[in-house]
């Protein structure tokens, strides 16, 4: 898909819901009991593997424009599946199902696409383990595709080596399933989402620092859930908002939790012009309208706990530091290594291309901004959030960029093409 450069966007737009909301939601209303009703579910591609993935395992859902109606049935009502579950690209569906999947009394295999089968499922493996889970990499690799059997599990206290809310959550939900209290700690704290929707469902969930802990749970109970908008979608378009000249956009009822805020955070200390508007709380998390206006950026430096807040948004940020003044620096982001693509060379390749002056480092990048960019043609390696970073990117570039299978945005914002002309002044 070809983008071409725009000289300022206007507009307010409403972005879709939150993907890592979408996915708990499902999730959860399928182990409790009753109905759980959830509007402004994220109608892409990984929020619908997972509603696949629970209806193979007995659960009715309906799936409206207007809303998603989960028929739950408990923490014991899932049925032996008929066939194998395919979480597709969903790195969410494949690692926090097997933690609810190991409890269960039955055999499920579990699978995912080819980026799926590469990523790292040793970070859920080895601690299901140690709580006496019986889960089997079948490929040998440590990754997808994982067999998973009934065993008792047992409590554990687990020092988790990453600050990861997937292995996070994916431990807590085989909690509920277990003997004795299971608690993780991290060595920073990832996104809450779970510790503070499973509390709404009914389970006795805590958090101090970066430790949480579930106690086993007797029942989950149905709940409304209301999803707010998801910033890892808002981000984008605040880049672009900051970095075209004379650009001034409102972006409607976006999620602020702090564990996910960080690119706001950053943004601010680029000194970008950001500012939060009717701050509320929907469904027990912090949502607001972000007002943002074209900005001349300065370059930073990223690190330390600021990092699982902003994980996901990194591409983004890196295009906002390529046409930033000065230098920033991106550290402490071996993750992105394991993302759909390895996000630090798949960035630092396609910035190259465009005439950025970047260098990969072993956890992260140093841009040198402020060079103007060009076109170039770019390889999202079916990454979502590469082929949106991009786009943004070529808005700005002399000549705009050509983005490879750009379809890969359907992963989690399907209309993102759509809001994005919609905002050209």
């Amino acid at each position: 898909m070809f983008i071409k450069p725009v000289s300022s966007l206007k507009g307010e737009l409403r972005i879709p819901g939150d993907k890592s909301i979408s996915h708990r939601s499902v999730m959860f209303g399928a182990i409790a009991e009753g109905i759980t009703e959830v509007t402004h579910f994220l109608q892409g591609a990984d929020c619908l593997s997972t509603i696949s993935c629970f209806r193979k395992l007995g659960i009715e859902i309906e799936n409206t424009p207007q809303k998603i109606t989960i028929y739950g049935k408990g923490l014991h009502g899932l049925s032996a599946p008929d066939g194998i579950l395919d979480a597709g690209n969903s790195g969410t569906t494949t690692r926090l199902i097997s933690g609810i999947l190991a409890g269960q009394p039955f055999t499920s295999t579990l699978t995912g696409d080819a980026s799926i089968q590469k990523r790292p499922m040793k970070r859920i493996i080895a601690p299901l383990r140690e709580m006496g889970a019986d889960i089997t990499s079948l490929s040998g690799n440590d990754c997808a595709p994982l067999k998973i059997s009934s065993a008792p599990l047992h409590g554990i206290h687990y020092q988790s080596p990453v600050a990861s809310a997937q292995v996070k959550s994916c431990l807590l939900l085989a909690g509920l399933y277990a003997d004795a209290p299971v608690s993780v700690t991290e060595p920073a704290l990832s996104r809450n989402h779970t510790e503070l929707m499973l509390a709404s469902f009914g389970a006795n969930v805590t958090s101090e620092q970066t430790t949480a802990t579930i106690q086993p749970t007797p029942r989950l109970y149905g709940q409304r859930i209301d999803v707010p908008g998801d910033i890892s979608s808002a981000a984008y378009f605040l880049a672009a908002g900051l970095l075209l000249p004379g650009s001034e956009l409102l972006i409607r009822n976006v999620g602020i939790n702090p564990t996910r805020d960080g690119i706001i955070r950053v943004a601010k200390a680029m000194q970008g012009n950001v500012t939060e508007l009717n701050a509320r709380i929907v469904s027990g998390e912090p949502v607001c309208d972000l007002l943002v206006r074209s900005s001349e950026l300065h370059g930073t430096e990223i690190g330390g706990s600021l990092i699982p807040a902003l994980i996901d948004e990194i591409p983004a940020i890196a295009v906002m530091a390529a046409y930033a003044n000065g230098t920033t620096v991106i550290k402490d982001a071996a993750e992105l290594k394991v993302k759909e693509s390895n996000r630090i060379d798949t960035i630092v390749t396609n910035l190259r291309a465009m005439g950025a002056d970047i260098t990969a480092t072993e956890d992260g990048m140093v841009i040198n901004g402020g060079r103007p960019l060009h076109h170039a043609v770019i390889d999202s390696h079916m990454d979502h959030r590469i082929a949106m970073a991009f786009s943004i990117a070529a808005l700005r570039a002399e000549g705009g960029a050509d983005i490879r299978d750009a379809k890969a945005v359907s992963i989690s914002y399907p209309a993102f093409y759509q809001d994005l002309s919609s905002l050209e002044a």
